[in-house]
């Protein structure tokens, strides 16, 4: 597909200069055929096609429902985070090249049809379950390869700031803004196993068997070690008793009171002698049963002395591990890796954008975030090299993703002769090389 030929633009400090535009034959996002690549050893979008139910007829139905996928997730994962980016990405290059069918030899999918597919086919009641378990689906993939020994849970929740009269938007007291009040479920790969959108005012722990049900349903039978961690929202006697049965070792943040502080009394006398720049630290464990629970549970606790503050910080745990009291807190300490994951989804793929007035097509927007963070996380946890493995997805995006490059078509091949300045033909060869590998490996075939 190419473009009308126009007079070239010049500028004013070097006459010798011209300025041409080739958007169906020059690309930004060059790096986007390396999570292709990935995906296709994966055989992630290519599920589409098995759980999406495609309701269209006739004209409309010139992309599959995987191209359309691919293109609304690809789209997200280089940071054009909306429809409104589909006039100009349906003629690029790389987009049209991940997207694959129709797209190759013309163009991918409009705005008016990517709009259908994101507002019109995803927000039935089969297509929204079936997007919230894909990104479920696409972790258990990724397992098959990292070959994981053991399972560990982080939960926790985040808000997505809304404007104007959006449907189930509230004033939230705790994060001081009127949002949507999301929930997330992640692994110890970062890989986020499960989100749900929720309405702005609910509690950070809202629905948590809605979204940990399922993930654990899928681990259930795989005879790993399970762990699960969360914060003092997550103090819920419900929850110890649904995880402790389904063999989960869990440390959750319990909210201080009257009873766990007679506890510690015993270590409140502030320690003797000059205070030490260095925090003093201190632990204890005991059992302890709040009039809410079945049973006595171990409960551990941390306090440290800081040289310039009159208190100790305190902390309390509940926990059935059976580890020293320091590993258990360090084990909890761990969890905040959950916000970090939040953050890069905050800003490397702007999830927190759900810019529609219905709360059901904001749902859908945030499964679609979902998996394009998953596949950036794949990338970077399955087929980086040691040097860049902790590169963050932001990085990731600028470096990686956004790799300039022009494209020429021959009788049998398309080549994309890429620019070589963030990224190196080594390097790039060498995650294609370890992309490879991954079907190699035993028992993914």
């Amino acid at each position: 597909m190419g473009e009308s030929k126009k007079e070239a633009l010049r500028v004013q400090f070097d006459p010798s200069v011209k300025l041409e535009f080739h958007g169906a034959k020059l690309t930004s996002d060059g790096g986007l055929l390396l999570h292709r690549d990935l995906d296709e050893v994966l055989g992630l979008t290519a599920l589409a096609e098995e759980v999406l139910q495609d309701s269209r007829t006739g004209q409309n139905t010139q992309h599959t429902m995987t191209a359309l996928l691919r293109q609304s997730v690809y789209g997200r994962l280089a940071g054009y985070e909306d429809t409104n980016d589909a006039p100009r990405l349906r003629i690029d290059p790389t987009l049209r090249q991940v997207v694959g069918g129709r797209a190759k030899e013309r163009a991918a999918a409009s705005t008016s049809q990517m709009s259908r597919f994101e507002t019109e086919i995803l927000i039935s009641d089969e297509n929204l379950q079936a997007l919230a378990d894909l990104c479920g689906r696409w972790v258990s993939e990724a397992n098959r390869r990292s070959q994981m020994k053991e399972l560990i849970l982080d939960m926790d929740s985040s808000e997505s700031p809304t404007h104007g009269q959006q449907e189930g938007s509230a004033w939230n007291g705790h994060f001081e803004c009127t949002c949507y009040h999301p929930l997330f479920c992640f692994n110890q790969f970062g890989d986020l196993e499960r989100a749900m959108l929720r309405e702005g005012n609910v509690h950070s722990a809202d629905n948590w068997r809605a979204v940990l049900e399922p993930v654990v349903a899928r681990y259930r039978e795989l005879g790993i070690t399970l762990y699960f961690r969360g914060d003092a929202a997550f103090a819920n006697p419900e929850l110890y008793e649904y995880v402790e049965p389904e063999g989960f070792f869990y440390a959750i943040r319990l909210p201080a009171n009257d009873v766990l502080h007679r506890e510690i009394d015993h270590l409140m006398t502030r320690p003797v002698g000059r205070p030490s720049v260095k925090p003093k630290v201190f632990y204890h464990s005991f059992l302890y049963q709040a009039g809410s629970w079945d049973r006595p549970r171990r409960v551990v606790a941390k306090l440290e002395w800081h040289c310039d503050e009159l208190f100790p910080r305190i902390g309390f745990i509940v926990t059935n591990l059976r580890w020293r009291n320091r590993r258990v807190v360090e084990f909890y300490n761990k969890r905040g890796t959950a916000e970090q994951w939040i953050k890069e989804g905050k800003i490397a793929l702007t999830w927190t954008r759900l810019s529609c007035h219905d709360f059901r097509d904001n749902e859908v927007r945030l499964q679609l975030f979902a998996l394009a963070y998953n596949l950036g996380n794949f990338l970077r946890t399955l087929a980086l090299p040691r040097k860049i493995s902790q590169w963050t997805l932001t990085t990731l995006r600028e470096k990686l993703i956004k790799i300039g490059a022009k494209v020429v078509h021959h009788a049998r091949f398309v080549t994309f002769q890429m620019a070589a300045v963030a990224i190196p033909r080594e390097l790039f060869a060498s995650i294609l090389d370890k992309i490879a590998q991954l079907r190699l490996l035993p028992g993914t075939g």
